[in-house]
């Protein structure tokens, strides 16, 4: 068949609107390495409303400044603001957004740069939601003149929003060993509907927690067992999945958690600050997409090798 001037220009933006497509339906289950700030606002890698979820541990103030050259508190929220805001236009409308992040102690309080962000982030556009706390069990012990040891982190939970996509029934719990108790001597006022004393808006029936045997959880999260990319009770095969080289790390069950609580299979996660995959690792092993950003190419190379490995016992494993 023979184009003529016409032809040949339809058929060019045809395949320029394909390769656009391929583009798109590629741009998942991918790793970037180099600068977020840069890297979220190329449009042909992250097109406005693309991803489902943000979970991410950014670098903290005045912390890592030899693997990130570390960001003073006074300067936090004005280096992190363009990238909630790149952030804001990649996450969908019924997405979310995870930020763990704490303020240190600095000349003998607590620094404020946490408090000022969620306030500039609001100005933005965002709704602060939630603030979960992740309650770190193996926190290093120590000894301050003012204080404990820190052994908790903010997850700060943002949306664009007030209607988001939320499956509480994804991270119910066993209801615990005190209903064996509670539900044994039930008296007639366990199945009456009792008002708060406190709150009108509030009341209870003891009786419909009977024979039920998960609950929803409450916003603090205490993992049982944290365990650093290592595998082997995620998955039977034990793998040799570590990111022990990284200045700051989170557990698999921290990203895992809100994966299960705001997306559903094949829906696609990124994390911005991936350190050495651990978020990347998460969404593989839960059937979701990822697409994760890190500046040091030494923990961009461990990121792509661990999600490499897990990936290959997932297939292995079909």
């Amino acid at each position: 068949m023979i184009l003529n001037g016409v032809g040949k220009l339809n058929a060019l933006l045809f395949l320029k609107h394909i390769n656009k497509m391929a583009i798109k339906r590629n741009q998942y289950n991918v790793l970037y390495n180099g600068d977020s700030g840069i890297i979220l606002s190329d449009l042909s890698k992250f097109p406005d409303k693309c991803v489902n979820l943000i979970v991410t541990s950014p670098p903290y103030a005045d912390k890592r400044k030899k693997s990130y050259k570390g960001v003073s508190s006074t300067r936090y929220v004005e280096w992190f603001l363009p990238i909630s805001e790149q952030l804001k236009r990649i996450l969908k409308d019924n997405g979310s957004f995870i930020l763990n992040i704490k303020e240190h102690p600095s000349n003998g309080e607590r620094e404020t740069y946490v408090l000022e962000l969620i306030l500039e982030m609001k100005k933005q556009g965002w709704l602060w939601i939630e603030e979960y706390c992740w309650y770190k069990k193996n926190s290093f012990p120590g000894k301050w003149p003012n204080r404990f040891r820190d052994s908790w982190e903010r997850c700060l939970h943002f949306t664009k929003n007030k209607n988001f996509d939320m499956y509480q029934d994804a991270v119910k719990v066993p209801i615990g060993d005190w209903a064996a108790k509670r539900f044994k001597s039930m008296s007639e006022n366990d199945f009456i509907r009792h008002v708060s004393k406190n709150n009108s808006h509030l009341a209870r029936n003891v009786s419909n927690w009977l024979n039920k045997k998960k609950v929803y959880p409450h916003n603090v999260l205490v993992f049982e067992e944290e365990h650093r990319l290592y595998l082997g009770n995620v998955i039977e095969t034990a793998v040799d999945v570590s990111n022990k080289n990284h200045s700051a790390i989170f557990p698999i069950e921290l990203p895992s958690w809100f994966i299960k609580l705001f997306t559903k299979e094949n829906d696609i996660i990124l994390d911005p600050f991936i350190g050495s995959g651990t978020t990347a690792v998460a969404a593989t092993l839960l059937g979701r997409k990822y697409i994760g950003v890190e500046l040091k190419e030494e923990y961009f190379q461990e990121a792509q090798k661990n999600v490499t490995e897990v990936t290959k016992v997932m297939r292995s494993k079909k």
